[in-house]
């Protein structure tokens, strides 16, 4: 059985302001009408394998937990697992979890699979290609190999690193050598041979073959991760990482702690048309720009512009005479910069931090497992959001030391809890929620609650909750 292990822990500050911490890019609809997660894996549909694919196994930060669930929900696709971790460690703990998971450890016994890693934020153009070379990588496998998938490079790109293939028929060759990130007359003369490929970071290999190596080569990570497994917490869908035993765990790739250290490396080559769209301006090259070369998404006017990438989410953005600039508009922030200064949009974020801006982590319409809040205006002693709340979902009973609430149907149909009163509240319908009242909103209905909520009061703070009950584990938590 081939089992998917997509690994979705990344924050990709680097295309902020639209990816942000708690809503990173894998998690965006950037190339194409899914999200990348999405795409991620409905590329996995129609690998011919005799003994075919199996659910998928999703590794991804747990402030992430509810988007991934739901995004897998909308596509159908019902996962073996998703592991939560409490914070990142890397891929080699990440990819370590999940195959000792495929293979059972802490519950029933799953065999020995044969694993295809994946990070959840590629892009891939080409899909049949993409799946021939798994199945070249997958009979290498079944033998022992530890397969790496090397892009087939098209010009000298100095951000990836590199692998060196040894000699051989192919289609998997073994790995010559490793190689970090080349100046730009190097990265030429890699192309030029055609013995290099860039290295992609998705791996394929029977979970024994990986966990093998990984004791041998980093005994600790095999010992955290192992004793993480054991001491895991099922939550809902969701398999919880504990703190303790995944924070002893060293931080390391799986390039660095395995790939690079094996004698049973082989690599794939692969020519799909991929990206790892770690830049705005990789995303512009990943997608068709109109005959000035310009890409435009949303509401944008540009005139007498060229090569530009420019995205609008909420209003018109409109240039003059703009050439190689990228352009993103939020709800909340918005970013310029040239094309060629885009990889310094990660300075721009770590000083964001240091200023403690929340728009760092937080878009102004935030996800919670029930729906959404927008913040539409604030100022002093008031806040008013739009909620939207799902069919069938129900925020938690809680109550606020410091705010009032009043909310406003604007449609759909409301079931108010308000200290020991239940009632429903139908469009342009209104109730009050005062300090120190125990409350929760539900949707009995078919179609989404649309509701104004003003908040007026000392502090309007996101930890001024106090959680009694909550169908989604959050008790105790804030948001």
């Amino acid at each position: 059985m081939l089992t998917p292990v997509i690994l979705s822990g990344g924050s990709g500050t680097r295309l902020w302001p639209l990816s942000r911490e708690l809503y990173p890019k894998q998690l965006l609809s950037l190339v194409g009408k899914g999200t990348m997660l999405q795409e991620t894996l409905a590329r996995l549909e129609g690998i011919e394998l005799a003994e075919g694919v199996g659910k998928p196994v999703v590794v991804c930060n747990e402030n992430h937990r509810f988007l991934v669930a739901e995004q897998l929900r909308e596509v159908c696709v019902e996962s073996q697992a998703i592991l939560l971790e409490p914070f990142g460690r890397n891929t080699a703990p990440a990819v370590a979890v999940a195959a000792l998971v495929a293979s059972g450890v802490g519950g029933a016994s799953q065999g020995d699979p044969v694993l295809l890693v994946l990070p959840a934020d590629h892009v891939i153009r080409n899909v049949k290609a993409f799946q021939a070379a798994v199945l070249a990588g997958h009979d290498a496998a079944l033998k022992g190999s530890l397969v790496t998938f090397g892009i087939v490079p098209h010009k000298p790109e100095t951000g990836f690193g590199y692998i060196r293939r040894g000699a051989g028929p192919g289609p998997a060759y073994t790995v010559r050598q490793f190689v970090e990130k080349p100046d730009r007359q190097t990265a030429q003369r890699y192309v030029d041979s055609g013995d290099y490929f860039w290295n992609s970071g998705m791996f394929m290999f029977r979970a024994s073959a990986y966990l093998g190596e990984l004791l041998a080569y980093a005994p600790a990570i095999h010992a955290a991760c192992s004793a993480a497994i054991l001491a895991a917490k099922h939550d809902l869908d969701f398999t919880r990482l504990p703190t303790r035993e995944f924070g002893d765990c060293p931080s390391d790739s799986i390039d660095y702690a395995v790939m690079e250290q094996t004698t049973n490396a082989v690599v794939v080559p692969l020519d799909a048309g991929w990206s790892d769209v770690g830049s705005w301006s990789a995303l512009h090259d990943a997608i068709p720009g109109d005959e000035f070369d310009n890409v435009k998404i949303g509401d944008v006017l540009a005139v007498d512009s060229e090569g530009c990438y420019l995205q609008s989410t909420s209003r018109l953005v409109a240039t003059v005479g703009l050439k190689d600039h990228v352009v993103i508009e939020t709800k909340d922030a918005v970013l310029v910069a040239p094309k060629d200064r885009v990889q310094d949009v990660k300075l721009l974020v770590n000083e964001l931090k240091k200023q403690g801006r929340y728009e760092t982590s937080l878009h102004r319409q935030v996800y919670r497992p029930w729906g959404s809040y927008d913040s539409i205006d604030s100022g002093e002693r008031f806040q008013v959001k739009r909620l939207v709340v799902k069919p069938g979902a129900t925020l938690s009973l809680q109550l606020h030391h410091h705010r009032a609430e009043h909310w406003v149907v604007v449609s759909g149909t409301a079931r108010i809890t308000r200290g020991e009163e239940v009632f429903l509240l139908e469009e342009n319908q209104s109730t009050y929620i005062p300090v120190g009242a125990k409350h929760r909103i539900e949707n009995p209905g078919k179609i989404p609650l649309h509701v104004i909520e003003v908040q007026s009061g000392t502090y309007l703070g996101e930890d001024d909750i106090v959680r009694f009950e909550d169908k989604y584990g959050r008790e105790g938590q804030t948001g």
